[in-house]
């Protein structure tokens, strides 16, 4: 039973207490559309500006995976590139003018390589070649040589004589000169040992330069191959010379460095019947020997080029115009050590070889197509730097929205949903 209150105010606030719920209902959203009039444009509001986020969010995220697609193109192309200038540098390094040693400019063939090796006549090496010029069969001397491939110097060639001192001198007379066996029962036959350790000089190289009348002078270095750390890598795809697949070389910003025309490893010509098949696992020169050598020193145009590739050279580097880096950190400076053994030179023709117009038209048609692809990945870049901006714009609006609805649901009491 309704009571009537004494107080005005008491009796309108107990109206909607008595009426029918449904009726308090109605009432409810009669008092919210005239108290709150800006709710419905509120919620409005917030949600195209919510809408227009997300919008701008996709395009962002568009433009972000087209630019990652052409960027991983580009890559692909810039291998392609480097592979192709490492093919047409072989022939263009041997442009390169020699401003230093003129006097020894002349390009080595494999009997100057065997003279060179002679000129050091107490060396093991020198021994060596001795007994391979006489032809000397004896019993003993053949049951000495027969674990030995050779002489480093001798075992790889190079495409000019400007490689070819680089890489002599890199590596130094010694190396130059290393016996290479194939396993180590080889080394052993080289050289033996009374119960004292001391060098038996009754057998062996000390035998052998003892009956030739050419005693040994000093040490000498023997290269075992089947106790060196192989390459364990994949070999470029159809090359008959079976060169490493190397990882190449990349700056910072993920580009190939400028002037970088290989590695030295793979610019060593090897002979086709010591590419395989040397080593009881398979293994050849190249992965073997040559890899144990050079690792992944890399070879520049100049010095320039080297300087700036630095943050990418871990294990050395050699440049055209005479530049040579030993190891990370290692410089070498001065002028040229003209090592006296040198690598022979390849059999070359004096014309360009086959293939070469048509793999200059090839390289300039990839060099285009990167052109092109750089040109695509500017435009996405532009594009989605002005979409970062309008979602910054959008977003600044959107927070200044939230604080306004924030006070004005603090003065009306509405939540915005």
């Amino acid at each position: 039973m309704f009571q009537p209150s004494n107080h005005p105010q008491d009796a309108s606030s107990s109206v909607l207490m008595q009426v029918d719920p449904k009726e308090s209902v109605v009432v409810k959203d009669e008092m919210q559309n005239g108290v709150y009039p800006q709710a419905q444009t509120i919620i409005n509001n917030s949600k195209k500006l919510q809408d227009d986020l997300h919008v701008l969010g996709m395009k962002i995220k568009h433009h972000e995976d087209n630019i990652k697609l052409l960027k991983s193109h580009k890559y692909k192309l810039d291998d392609s590139i480097l592979d192709l200038q490492v093919t047409l540098g072989k022939y263009h390094s041997s442009t390169q003018p020699n401003t230093e040693n003129d006097a020894h400019s002349s390009n080595p063939s494999e009997e100057e390589t065997t003279k060179q090796i002679l000129r050091h006549e107490k060396s093991a090496a020198g021994i060596l070649c001795q007994l391979k010029m006489h032809h000397d069969t004896q019993t003993s001397h053949l049951s000495l040589t027969k674990d030995v491939l050779g002489v480093v110097a001798t075992l790889g060639k190079v495409d000019d004589d400007n490689l070819s001192r680089l890489f002599s001198e890199y590596l130094g007379v010694e190396t130059m000169l290393a016996i290479v066996c194939k396993t180590y029962e080889g080394v052993k036959a080289l050289e033996t040992y009374d119960k004292d350790g001391q060098i038996n000089k009754g057998s062996g190289f000390h035998a052998v330069g003892a009956s030739i009348g050419k005693e040994l002078d000093g040490r000498f270095l023997v290269i075992c191959l089947e106790n060196l750390r192989p390459y364990c890598g994949e070999f470029m795809v159809d090359d008959p010379q079976r060169r490493l697949d190397l990882l190449k070389p990349k700056l910072p910003n993920g580009e190939c460095p400028p002037g970088f025309i290989g590695f030295a490893v793979n610019m060593i010509n090897v002979e086709f019947t010591n590419l395989f098949l040397l080593t009881g696992s398979g293994h050849g020169l190249r992965e073997t020997l040559f890899y144990n050598l050079f690792s992944h020193v890399q070879v520049y145009k100049t010095r320039e080029d080297m300087a700036f590739s630095l943050p990418c050279i871990s294990d050395g580097a050699i440049s055209l115009d005479g530049g040579m880096i030993k190891g990370a950190g290692v410089f070498s400076l001065g002028n040229r050590n003209d090592v006296d053994v040198r690598f022979p030179k390849s059999s070359v023709t004096s014309t360009l070889p086959d293939n070469y117009i048509d793999t200059n038209k090839h390289l300039k048609e990839m060099k285009w197509k990167r052109e092109t692809m750089l040109e695509d990945i500017k435009r996405e870049q532009a594009l989605l730097d002005t979409a970062r901006q309008s979602f910054e714009r959008k977003k600044e609006e959107f927070v200044k929205f939230l604080a306004q609805s924030s006070a004005y649901a603090t003065r009306t009491g509405f939540t915005p949903r």
